[in-house]
């Protein structure tokens, strides 16, 4: 199961043209969606205004490789390993990430390269497309159930969903349905091979083409901001937030009543 390429065993029944093109109008439903969720949310334009206006404030000029430097530690630290999070949901977080990425991008391999009948797939691609299926499950799932925000502090149930729940709630039922997909396939059972086949398939337009409704366009905006803002503490300017008081930090009492629960 793990070592077979099931875009190739699916061949028969959707061309390898027809995959091709479905990833195709994935990236396209990507690109349209984020578009859409800049002009709408104006993402890009506040970025920009609030740029102009942490260089009139700044109180120095970083130079060129201080900048880079900046943003190469940003991109380790901050983005890579999501070093803002802590505990369980950095470690769901990272899985959910890297689980999406390997999963993603060996689909796209296995697809535009080896479902030809005289190419032989390289066994490395399916066993990390399913690794990568199984750590997308695993994340999102512990997301889901476990972490999310508002489950702890404002007592919702978990299956309590909103418009924002789309991206990982697809994400999850992508993978799962890609991991039952290739069992059933597997087992040589055709009929639930083809059903999961096309369930797998409108999950993912489900997935890509909810970029508008979804999260999915924050994991584009995210990485720009954690630069922005690394940039706003080397040159001065801070985001035009005062410093920081030169003093301990004092919350009372009642900050020991109960122990945080929402991150």
């Amino acid at each position: 199961m793990i070592t077979t390429n099931p875009f190739f065993e699916i061949s028969t029944f959707a061309s390898p043209i027809f995959m091709k093109s479905f990833v195709v109008l994935m990236i396209l439903l990507v690109i349209v969606g984020t578009i859409l969720d800049m002009l709408h949310k104006k993402n890009v334009k506040y970025f920009f205004e609030n740029s102009k206006k942490a260089k009139k404030s700044a109180i120095r000029n970083p130079g060129s490789l201080e900048k880079t430097s900046i943003i190469v530690k940003t991109v380790s630290k901050d983005i890579l390993t999501t070093s803002e999070l802590g505990g369980k949901r950095r470690i769901a977080h990272l899985l959910g990430m890297y689980g999406t990425l390997i999963f993603w991008t060996t689909s796209i391999i296995m697809i535009f390269f080896y479902t030809s009948s005289n190419i032989t797939t390289n066994p490395v691609f399916p066993i990390l497309w399913h690794l990568g299926a199984f750590m997308t499950f695993l994340g999102g799932s512990w997301f889901w159930f476990f972490l999310r925000v508002d489950v702890f502090a404002e007592a919702y149930p978990w299956y309590r969903i909103v418009k924002a729940d789309l991206f990982v709630l697809s994400l999850v039922k992508t993978s799962v349905l890609a991991l039952i997909w290739s069992f059933f396939q597997s087992i040589n059972f055709y009929l639930f091979n083809i059903i999961f086949f096309i369930l797998f398939s409108i999950s993912n337009l489900i997935l890509f083409g909810g970029v508008y409704w979804s999260k999915f366009a924050h994991m584009f905006y995210k990485p720009g901001a954690a630069i922005q803002k690394n940039l706003a503490e080397a040159d001065g300017s801070r985001d035009n937030l005062p410093m920081p008081a030169d003093k301990p930090k004092k919350f009372g009492l009642g900050i020991k009543r109960e122990a945080p629960k929402h991150y």
